[in-house]
């Protein structure tokens, strides 16, 4: 029998960019594994366009774009007071279905769709808890810590832009506000451009440690109501999850416990999105509790996505489990993200501790 430790320096050796020949064979290769355990492995194909990546960038340059021509209504004294926040607001809108449509895949900019799947793997009956990993990995213009960094950039943007449209409705407004507004929204719209795909990373932290996790837990499992699931294309929009929430059904009476970035460093998150979420992380804590962690509960940050999100949304209970620190965020989504002096320990240790009794 092929050993767990040999499938993932296999995986890891692997740039796992979703709809590629490397992905396609990372999936063997956990088919492999989890078929050699006994578990009866399903592959759920989809497809999906690569263009929903370019979202955010769409949103920063439009933003840019917005504050430009909203900048001459500002400084005009001849318009009506109200003209400024009628263009910014119906801009805004525009603006949002736009990058909304390119990020749900509705407008594919051109672009080829691609073929990726998940693997749903069980022992012949309905899990009552679904392991969640995902198996592809992405390289962008920025860092996961790059990200977040233009999230806020743009956050501030609009805030500023917003404030400055109620606040001409009183009265002229001085020039260097209008600058100012003007300059956040040209550098939110450059930082956010950064994340364009370039390069290729391995994707040892993200999601490799995930990818470790699920198969622990599929190891050391052999509850049949414990269930595997992979997924695909979770960097281009959680495609993978959200077909699964959309073709499985009800769902409001499984679990799921998604393992995202398990680094070797800082605190253990359990990340939840309602109330639902809440109570399973609560179930959940007693059992990572002999790792000896310091753990903390939250609910997810803005910038960030996991596929415990659509699950929830589906009125499923779930949550993400991730451990990381601000030197993970600034590594993952580069070709840094390799697995060199990257300890795995703990991601073996959280798999086990999620299935055990």
């Amino acid at each position: 029998m092929v050993k767990l430790d040999q499938t993932i320096r296999e995986i890891l050796a692997l740039p796992r960019e979703a709809g590629t020949p490397e992905a396609e064979r990372a999936r063997e290769l956990v088919t492999r594994y989890l078929t050699e355990l006994g578990y009866k492995v399903q592959v759920q194909k989809f497809s999906f366009t690569p263009a929903s990546l370019r979202a955010f960038p769409v949103f920063g340059a439009g933003l840019g774009g917005l504050a430009l021509v909203l900048l001459p209504f500002l400084a005009s004294t001849h318009l009506p007071a109200w003209a400024p926040l009628v263009l910014w607001v119906c801009g805004l809108l525009a603006l949002t279905v736009v990058a909304g449509g390119i990020g749900l895949g509705w407008v594919p900019l051109g672009d080829t769709l691609r073929e990726d799947a998940n693997l749903l793997a069980t022992r012949g009956v309905t899990p009552r808890r679904w392991i969640v990993a995902h198996l592809d990995s992405k390289a962008q213009g920025h860092s996961m810590a790059g990200r977040l960094v233009a999230v806020w950039a743009i956050g501030v943007a609009l805030g500023v832009l917003s404030l400055l449209t109620l606040v001409r409705l009183w009265g002229p407004l001085h020039p260097l506000w209008l600058a100012l507004g003007a300059a956040l929204a040209l550098v939110a719209g450059f930082l956010a451009g950064q994340g364009r795909l370039r390069g290729r990373s391995l994707g040892a932290r993200d999601n490799g440690t995930g990818i470790v996790a699920a198969l622990a837990a599929a190891e050391a499992s052999s509850d049949p109501g414990i269930g595997i699931l992979i997924t695909g294309a979770e960097e281009f929009g959680l495609v993978g999850a959200r077909v699964f929430a959309r073709l499985g059904g009800d769902l409001g009476a499984v679990e799921f416990v998604n393992v995202d970035t398990v680094d070797q460093e800082g605190r253990l998150y359990l990340v939840s999105h309602d109330s639902g979420g809440e109570r399973l992380a609560r179930r959940v804590e007693p059992q990572l509790s002999g790792l000896a962690l310091p753990l903390r509960h939250r609910r997810l940050p803005p910038g960030i996505f996991v596929d415990s999100a659509p699950l929830a949304r589906a009125h499923a209970p779930a949550i993400t489990i991730g451990r990381l620190t601000w030197a993970t965020l600034r590594r993952i989504h580069t070709p840094d993200d390799t697995p060199d002096g990257l300890s795995l320990d703990t991601a073996y240790r959280v798999g086990r501790a999620i299935v055990s009794n």
